[in-house]
């Protein structure tokens, strides 16, 4: 310390201190000193002015080392295969070891020569710059390197200014301390905004070449090049000539720096531009609603944008494998619009789909409403103008054509004139092409309706089609839409008795079933569809056969309404009143939620969670939905090395007793043999299923399939009305399922129900329910004698009372069952066939 110094040192300090003052009076006593201290305190208040105006508060680079870009999610179907993208902009991520080097150049030569020379700022360009500018009052021009514009696009604005320039400067040269120079070029690759709404080379390379950039040729490598310069001038077609003599700059610079020779220059220079329109062609965007459907589940999850968090479906990156099946989508929305045309036929012009302003910005307002078709070849057009008996129309494009009153003859269903008569400018319609510019009006049925088709083994959706066109209406009537499910409830009021002591052999009377509801309501008395007051005591399963609804009251009085409605609920169908009218579909509910009930009893009552998506990873391969998600192990092994075969283990509760869901189907088959759905059982294969009909009726359904796809589907208006007394679900709704099965699944090898353990097959006669001996089912759908599975201990009793042996023809001889030796086979011989039932 100063105290315990020594004397003379402290005397020394003192006196060296006062040289040293004096020293610098006696030099500012002169003009050029002073000069000096005054250069020297204005550099350091300029410093500290430039730090405080321009580098206070600016962006760190350490972010640039771990930076993410904001990328699209891509979704794949049920094969791996990408299918859609959910995308803003074009954004595909590359390493820099993935652009060809041929193609880094390019950028050089166009944008930075010196690159792997500089320290991030070209001293020479930016002076050059400054003086262009100085004798220059249009837009400043720049002299910005890679480095710079990495900083500009990643970390600053698009702002014209001194100010920005000198900010991109700074962090130029941060940069360049951080990063590697590889890693600064392969930013830039990702992430320059390239015109159509791409950002990145690879992206651009799909935009306007449909190539990856491994797949580009010179001349296309040098035209991507030039577009960071101006990209909405160089993409388009009308300034073709510039965009060639820009390229062709960059060639000649490409030349000159030595990475080409001169007859590759001169090659390239030859050709055309050669750009494309569609664009990214990689990715069919296939699914309609079913994508929907995915996109609003990963929303829901991950959220929309990149401020939701890192996995959103915008920014995110993530990779999203489905349960989704072309094939069978294609069939579902095929079928689907089919059966609702059938069903508009001859109703007339429903209308416009929607209205816009008819004036000079008509183009831009039919492109911006995204309003769309996919469906036979029509498109969605604008009414511009009428005259002279034809209108003229436009669509989204900018294309005109013309529509004659001849060819717009269906009747307007709200005036009941001309659909022509009834147009107006800004009437957007649809239209079909005839030729010349000439179209045909189309119209869009008002009538719509759902479908789904989901695996019985795993609840993966493989279709879903929730409408006409996603793009005229988003809203998903296979997910959204809660209606009357109508008969299609009645095989769980059938599940419940079964699980309270009846069976599908129990008789029940089909006859008037009225309940006293009070006083004031009075008696409350069902009737069966199309009326008539019952046809006598039938089995359980003749009535569910043939949806008999006073046999299905019937039944739900006296099992009691309180254990309907817990197996509706415990099936997922829905949270229903326990009042008599529910056993006749009185609820509401939904197509997927009826397609899983289905599925569910095809899966001998075990539980099935319905989805779209298996599995959602994020941009590095992490699976990070579902939240337990786990991988097969050895599901992927090249070789087998002898030891068991990977096995999915059962998953799901077991909400039904499974005999009790065999027997659901099992009589459900018969439906399709021979009941209300019998227009399917030319189809050959093993189907069950059940047809629904709402009161008015306003709805029609068929749900059912085969054991390996169940599919559900529904019609009906948006807001529901009487669709016409000849609408059933059989007549409507089963050939729906019908063209879907021929269009998707006739081609698979037909394959039985199987029955659960415990199940007894006994023969019985069909219409009485008894037990039959010394006679066999054949294969006539309407034979006496049938097939019918029971629970241990319930399957009717020997008798031997001879009335109670209803004598049976003996089937012909194909019909029965041979074995060697004595000509006929036991009942074990026969079922051991059908899987070993005992």
């Amino acid at each position: 310390m100063v105290a315990d110094s020594p004397p003379d040192f402290r005397l020394r300090l003192r006196r060296d201190s006062n040289a040293v003052i004096g020293w610098f009076r006696d030099m500012w006593m002169r003009r050029w000193f002073r000069w000096l201290g005054y250069l020297a305190l204005a550099g350091l208040l300029g410093i500290l002015l430039i730090w405080l105006i321009f580098a206070r508060n600016l962006p760190s680079v350490d972010q640039l080392r771990d930076y993410e870009p904001p990328l699209p999610t891509m979704v794949r179907d049920a094969e791996g295969k990408p299918v859609h993208t959910y995308a803003r902009e074009r954004r595909v991520q590359l390493e820099y070891s993935e652009y060809p080097q041929l193609l880094v150049r390019a950028y050089l030569a166009a944008e930075d020569r010196t690159f792997f020379e500089h320290g991030g700022i070209d001293y020479p360009g930016i002076a050059s710059a400054i003086l262009t500018n100085l004798s220059n009052d249009g837009r400043p021009v720049g002299a910005s390197t890679i480095t710079q514009q990495v900083a500009k696009n990643l970390l600053l604005t698009n702002e014209l200014s001194y100010t920005r320039k000198i900010r991109e400067v700074i962090l130029a040269r941060r940069i360049e301390g951080a990063l590697s120079k590889e890693q600064i070029l392969e930013l830039y690759l990702n992430e320059i905004p390239l015109g159509r709404r791409s950002f990145g080379v690879q992206a651009a390379s799909r935009a306007y070449f449909d190539k990856d950039v491994d797949q580009l040729k010179l001349h296309e490598m040098a035209f991507l090049a030039i577009l960071p310069k101006a990209p909405e001038t160089y993409g388009r077609a009308r300034n073709a000539d510039k965009a060639i003599a820009r390229r062709n700059f960059v060639l000649g610079e490409m030349y000159r720096n030595g990475w080409i020779t001169a007859a590759q220059r001169d090659a390239a220079q030859a050709m055309p531009l050669g750009l494309t329109n569609s664009g990214n062609t990689a990715i069919a965007q296939v699914g309609g609603y079913y994508m929907e459907e995915v996109r609003r589940q990963l929303i829901a999850e991950f959220g929309e944008t990149a401020a939701d968090g890192p996995h959103s479906v915008y920014a995110g990156g993530l990779w999203v494998r489905t349960a989704y099946d072309g094939k069978m989508q294609a069939a579902a929305a095929n079928a689907l619009r089919r059966g609702l045309m059938r069903y508009d036929a001859g109703k007339g012009w429903s209308g416009p789909i929607a209205t816009i302003e008819a004036d000079d910005q008509w183009q831009s307002r039919l492109a911006s409403s995204f309003i769309g078709i996919d469906y036979d070849n029509w498109r969605i057009a604008a009414v511009l103008s009428k005259s002279g008996g034809e209108a003229q129309i436009g669509f989204a494009n900018g294309d005109t054509g013309r529509l004659p009153a001849s060819a717009a003859t269906l009747g307007y269903r709200k005036t009941g004139g001309s659909a022509f008569s009834a147009m107006r400018p800004g009437d957007l319609i649809a239209v079909k092409a005839t030729g010349g510019g000439v179209y045909a009006l189309r119209n869009i049925p008002e009538v719509s309706g759902g479908f789904v088709a989901e695996s019985p083994h795993s609840g993966r959706i493989y279709a879903m089609q929730g409408g006409f066109d996603v793009r005229l209406s988003p809203f998903n009537r296979a997910t959204q839409a809660e209606r009357q499910p109508g008969s299609t409830i009645k095989p769980f009021v059938y599940a419940t008795a079964l699980d309270n002591g009846m069976t599908p052999a129990t008789m029940i009377v089909d006859g008037p079933f009225c309940v006293y509801q009070g006083a004031s309501l009075g008696n409350k008395c069902f009737r069966n569809f199309g009326g008539g007051g019952g046809s006598g005591e039938h089995t359980m399963r003749w009535g569910l056969e043939q949806s008999r609804n006073l046999m299905t009251v019937r039944t739900a009085s006296q099992v009691g309404m309180e254990p309907i409605v817990d197996t509706i609920k415990t099936m997922g169908i829905g949270t229903h009143e326990p009042y008599l009218s529910t056993a006749l579909g009185a609820g509401s509910t939904t197509v997927e939620k009826m397609t899983n009930a289905f599925a569910m009893l095809a899966n001998h009552g075990r539980e099935l969670k319905p989805r779209v998506i298996d599995y959602a990873q994020d941009r590095r391969g992490k699976v990070v939905f579902p939240a337990k998600w786990k991988p097969c192990e050895g599901c992927n092994k090249k070789d087998w090395d002898g030891r068991p075969m990977p096995r999915f283990a059962k998953s799901g509760k077991q909400l039904m007793d499974p005999m009790t869901a065999y027997q659901v189907v099992h009589m459900l088959e018969g439906v399709v043999q021979r009941g209300t759905a019998v227009r399917l059982r030319d189809l050959g294969v093993p189907l069950f299923g059940k047809t629904g009909t709402t009161s008015g009726p306003k709805d029609a359904w068929f749900v059912g399939g085969t054991p390996d796809v169940v599919a559900g589907v529904y019609i009906g208006f948006d807001q529901p009305r009487n669709m016409g007394g000849y609408v059933q679900g059989g007549s409507m709704a089963a050939p729906i399922f019908k063209q879907f099965f021929e269009e998707s699944l006739a081609d698979r090898q037909p394959v039985p129900f199987t029955a659960p353990k415990g199940v007894r097959m006994v023969r019985i006669d069909r219409q009485s329910g008894r037990r039959v001996y010394g006679s066999w089912p054949g294969s006539d759908p309407k034979a006496a004698i049938i097939w019918e599975a029971f629970k241990p201990e319930s399957e009717p009793r020997r008798t031997i009372r001879e009335e109670e042996i209803k004598p049976v023809k003996t089937p012909k001889r194909q019909d029965v069952p041979v074995q060697q030796g004595n000509g006929r086979r036991s009942d074990s011989d026969f079922l051991e066939d059908r899987g070993g039932i005992i």
